[in-house]
């Protein structure tokens, strides 16, 4: 397992914990939690002005980060993310 930082824009509390669900379905663990709370955006992303972001410190199969990656792409409930090795 390696660490990695997953920071990320939701517009609902509900995507929380579906991307919960969604890292725990690749093995991975959520280490650490922080909520920056919901702030305006620079830009409006797909029609929203503001969003919650959120800052995890995961656990994470190096082999399994580009199959996550994948999905989250693909997601429509998350606005952006960024995941960086740790």
């Amino acid at each position: 397992m390696k660490q990695y930082e997953l920071t990320f824009l939701v517009e609902e509390e509900k995507t929380v914990v579906e991307l919960e669900k969604l890292l725990t379905s690749f093995d991975g663990k959520k280490e650490a939690e922080k909520f920056w709370g919901k702030r305006e955006l620079a830009y409006p992303i797909n029609k929203r002005n503001s969003a919650m972001y959120y800052t995890w410190n995961i656990s994470l199969d190096p082999k399994k980060v580009k199959a996550l990656e994948t999905k989250l792409q693909y997601d429509n409930l998350l606005l952006r993310y960024l995941l960086v090795t740790n």
